[in-house]
């Protein structure tokens, strides 16, 4: 098969789709990997290292589209993106399409088949593909809470952990899984003082199990949000409905009763924000303020760590990469949990979530895959 790699165009977005290693993993199994030139610099990777892997490199995207059988991104399609692609075409990258009508609408007029590595599950229930990039986006709202804190970016001008003799901020995390454990990890390790907010005793359990008296778990109500949430330094919030829209959890009311200066960080604004006051930022411009109180709202958050973002997902992608490259289509019938991932196929919405959201018809996806294109 012929796998493309173009650069990334979102916003300061610095990753790439596939390391040097993951392209000489296809290459090695007799696949063509074509990446556009420089893709990769913002990640470290150079293009002889991807030369030396056996990877063509390409001038422009639209010659990797042209040609490419499965495209590899990280980011969502841009619209000029969505443009190039065709009917007979994979495209494997985060979706995000639940808060995203214009890429649903676009994607499902491409014909394209669209697989979504954020809905994508294993045997246990997990999200694989999901989780590197969680965890990074994870210990990355603690550093971004800690800039944002500080009263040159608006913030309360507080230290995260203090120092002997004050006290440290007060870190409400809302949600404790992937992103709430990393950021949870973070803010202890940090000396803030933290509590984790979830409605699923077993995670509050582990968290519990795992960071002893170092933190505080409580059960999330909407009572104890309003007492947490409101006596916060700083909030993060990390929940997260697979493939659907996020909760809106803190009302722009608690907002407007939080402690100037005090801080929130959206983890969740890829699938539309967990704060009713949130709206998507970009690396150049991260900030901005509703009532006193900081937003910080990065739609691409571990875009800010290429190197490592990189990496730690084509770790995770490059096995079902490489299943796609040998099987097309029959590696997502022979694997349940990869058929998840499979958001948009020959002009039919496949994801439930993502149909409701935006109130169009739903079509199972193995029901999708046997479909005439439409």
């Amino acid at each position: 098969m012929i796998i493309g790699v173009p650069t990334e165009i979102k916003n300061s977005e610095r990753r790439v789709g596939l390391t040097a290693a993951g392209a000489r993993e296809l290459s090695t199994a007799g696949h063509t990997v074509l990446v556009q030139s420089d893709a990769g610099i913002g990640a470290g990777i150079s293009d002889a290292d991807y030369q030396a892997a056996g990877a063509k490199l390409v001038d422009k995207a639209p010659d990797i589209f042209e040609q490419a059988e499965l495209v590899v991104k990280v980011k969502e399609p841009q619209s000029v993106e969505r443009a190039m692609l065709r009917p007979d075409q994979l495209l494997f990258t985060y979706l995000h399409l639940a808060p995203d009508a214009a890429q649903t609408e676009e994607l499902v007029a491409s014909g394209a088949t669209a697989i979504a590595y954020e809905t994508v599950t294993s045997q246990a229930g997990g999200l694989p593909l999901l989780a590197p990039m969680s965890m990074v986006a994870g210990r990355l709202s603690i550093q971004a809470a800690a800039w944002s804190l500080e009263a040159t970016h608006g913030g309360a001008g507080m230290l995260l952990g203090g120092v002997p003799g004050t006290a440290p901020a007060k870190v409400a995390i809302i949600g404790g899984g992937v992103v709430g454990e990393n950021a949870t990890q973070m803010a202890v390790g940090l000396g803030a003082d933290v509590t984790v907010l979830d409605r699923d005793l077993g995670v509050l359990d582990r968290l519990s199990q795992r960071f002893g008296p170092a933190i505080r778990t409580i059960y999330s109500t909407a009572a104890t949000l309003d007492e947490y949430v409101l006596d916060a330094d700083a909030v993060i919030g990390a929940v997260l409905v697979r493939g659907s829209a996020a909760p809106k959890l803190v009302s722009a009311d608690m907002v407007a009763q939080m402690r100037p200066g005090s801080v929130l960080v959206d983890v969740a604004i890829d699938q539309g924000g967990a704060f009713e006051t949130s709206h998507a930022t970009t690396h150049t411009d991260p900030i901005y303020e509703v009532d006193g109180v900081v937003h910080y709202a990065v739609a691409n958050m571990p875009g800010a760590v290429p190197a490592t973002s990189t990496s730690a997902l084509t770790n995770a992608t490059i096995p079902f990469v490489m299943a796609l490259a040998r099987d097309g289509l029959d590696a997502l019938r022979r694997d349940p949990g990869f058929l998840n991932g499979l958001n948009v196929h020959s002009g039919n919405i496949t994801e439930p979530h993502v149909a409701a959201a935006h109130d169009l018809e739903y079509v199972g996806p193995i029901a999708a895959l046997t479909r005439r294109p439409l």
